[in-house]
């Protein structure tokens, strides 16, 4: 059964639009850690519009499962990682004009820069995981610079509007995971990711981790955090 690492950005996303105290995004985590979430991930953005860095070492000292911190490649990000040490680092683009991640990194492009990244992560015995679209030479990249696994980007998928676009996007997904297993990187999936998508991954085993966290906090707000893992977990059971 593949595991489910539930994003708790969007709690602090919350908190931050009326720059107060609450909601907490750690006892969010706890809550989404009791009710079977494999991991917990956070993503420590540059301009720090949601999590804060006083949230991820607060994380590191309560997470029980596995905190996995999403962060831009820089110097000063590793700085951070370095120091608090979670069990895993997803490497993602970032621009600070997007809502959200949009695509995966280009290693074609920033190869040499991912795998110093890489190399000073895993040296700190830190996973490493890279978020990239479903290509097959982005896959190769990763497998070259030594990722322990990668993150499939599949929000072209979850964001098709025809049925047409949808396969052609989940057949690309597909290729991807299969391409990454027979590579030996961890395969994980998520951006998107809702709980009608979910049900697209049946039989998909290649996938060992989806990464969920906005339709599960969406479905928080009115049914709890305690539940909306719950429900996720149950779908993902029965992949």
């Amino acid at each position: 059964m593949a595991e489910l690492a539930v994003n708790v950005d969007h709690v602090a996303t919350l908190r931050q639009a009326r720059g107060s105290h609450y909601p907490d995004p750690i006892a969010a985590a706890i809550a989404a850690e009791t009710a079977g979430a494999d991991a917990i991930v956070v993503h420590l953005r540059e301009d720090r519009r949601h999590i804060q860095e006083r949230d991820v070492r607060l994380l590191r000292q309560v997470v029980q499962s596995r905190l996995i911190l999403e962060m831009a490649a820089t110097s000063k990000m590793l700085g951070i990682a370095l120091d608090i040490k979670p069990e895993c680092v997803t490497l993602v683009p970032e621009k600070r004009e997007e809502l959200t991640t949009e695509g995966g990194l280009d290693l074609i492009t920033h190869q040499d820069a991912i795998r110093e990244a890489v190399s000073t992560l895993k040296n700190a015995h830190i996973k490493v995981c890279i978020f990239i679209d479903p290509d097959l030479d982005q896959i190769k990249i990763a497998h070259k610079i030594d990722a322990d696994m990668i993150e499939i980007h599949t929000g072209a998928f979850c964001d098709a509007t025809t049925q047409t676009k949808k396969q052609k996007e989940f057949n690309r997904i597909v290729d991807a995971a299969k391409i990454g297993s027979k590579l030996n990187l961890g395969v994980n999936a998520g951006h998107g990711i809702c709980y009608n998508t979910i049900k697209a991954f049946a039989g998909l085993t290649e996938i060992s981790e989806f990464s969920i966290g906005h339709s599960i906090i969406g479905r928080a707000v009115l049914t709890g955090i305690d539940q909306a893992v719950r429900d996720m977990k149950q779908l993902i059971k029965a992949l």
